[in-house]
């Protein structure tokens, strides 16, 4: 029992900064302009917005055991999101009226209708930094593109290429991920310190998302959100890790979200200019969360440091069990499920603020 507690220390790090999910299962569909529709909505990114990928592939980044899945579904219905319930991938589904469960990819169980109204790609403890990818043995953001184009080839083997053309230009594309990168390959591993500093490793976290966006806009992606980096030091674990006795938001952590999101932010617009046709959105979550952990009872929550699970102060993925001693009683009242990742309360909350007034642009 020693060995095996020692054993989770040694992972704890990895264990606990992998990214974020959740929401609500009972979400309005917003109104699209001009009587648009969407035919899908396809996901790409971290346990943001893994929908269960992860079940299918060898990696210590799972969650399909309880008491994930709190409160999805039924009830107790760990899915492999990371999450009490539901995931944002679910809630932009949901909103743009497409679905309101978005299946994950590597389910071996989809059917066609599944893969033609989207699927998520996403990874939990991926990264735009290759390493961090690597580092949790998950799905890069290159596999993802990758499983991507064996979907795009499946599309077209069931409703043909010209059909499948206006598909992949008329659906609506997600990218969120990039908590990893900061949290943990370069806050806790000094691989990549020992060469970048702050400022140039949010230079090389860019440029691989510029890639990434250039290579699916090739693809025949048009409308494609992007969703910058929360305000990493004030989640939970991050107090617990970097913020003193006092648990207090990591200064450090929360700059570096913000000069990425700057960078970030600067070449979606300039992705804008160069490709005519594509519709790249910038989503900011950092100060909608910020202000959510600042001020909770204006959304009606009560704990905004600590998580759901446990202590909540460093409890998540493999730590976050059926034997943890403590599930809070109200998940309602908690901003954070574990952890790290918010309720799927706070996220139906977070997801309208985020999205509900940029929908125009993606059309």
């Amino acid at each position: 029992m020693k060995f095996l507690f020692q054993n989770l220390l040694s992972h704890l790090p990895l264990i606990i900064l992998w990214s974020f999910a959740i929401v609500t299962q009972h979400t309005s569909v917003v109104s699209l302009p001009n009587n648009e529709t969407v035919p899908a909505v396809i996901v790409f990114g971290d346990s943001i917005v893994d929908t269960g990928n992860n079940n299918y592939i060898t990696t210590i980044f799972k969650c399909n055991f309880q008491p994930y899945g709190k409160d999805f579904g039924g009830g107790n219905q760990p899915s492999g999101r990371f999450s009490n319930g539901i995931t944002p991938s679910d809630i932009i589904a949901s909103k743009f009226g497409v679905k309101k469960i978005l299946p994950p990819y590597l389910d071996p169980k989809l059917q066609p209708q599944d893969l033609l109204t989207g699927v998520s790609f996403a990874s939990g403890g991926s990264g735009y930094d290759p390493l961090t990818s690597k580092s949790a043995s998950v799905l890069s953001l290159a596999d993802q593109l990758e499983k991507f184009r064996e979907y795009k080839s499946k599309i077209e083997k069931i409703v043909g290429e010209d059909r499948t053309s206006t598909i992949m230009s008329k659906s609506i594309y997600i990218l969120c991920t990039g908590s990893n990168d900061i949290a943990n390959t370069y806050s806790l591993s000094p691989i990549r310190r020992a060469h970048y500093d702050i400022s140039s490793y949010t230079d090389l976290m860019t440029s691989e998302a510029t890639n990434f966006l250039q290579e699916l806009y090739g693809l025949g992606g048009r409308r494609i959100g992007v969703i910058g980096l929360p305000a990493l030091g004030c989640v939970p674990s991050q107090r617990t890790i970097r913020g003193g006795l006092q648990r207090n938001c990591s200064y450090s952590e929360n700059q570096a979200a913000m000069l990425f999101n700057t960078k970030l932010s600067s070449q979606i617009d300039a992705l804008n200019k160069k490709n005519s046709e594509a519709r790249l959105v910038y989503l900011d979550i950092y100060n909608p969360l910020l202000n959510m952990i600042q001020n909770p009872a204006t959304y009606g929550f009560e704990v905004a440091n600590k998580g759901c699970c446990g202590t909540g102060n460093i409890e998540a993925g493999i730590l976050c069990n059926s034997f943890t001693l403590h599930i809070c009683s109200n998940t309602k009242s908690y901003i954070f499920w574990d952890s790290f990742h918010p309720t799927q309360e706070a996220y139906n909350v977070l997801c309208s603020q985020v999205f509900d007034n940029k929908i125009k642009d993606f059309f």
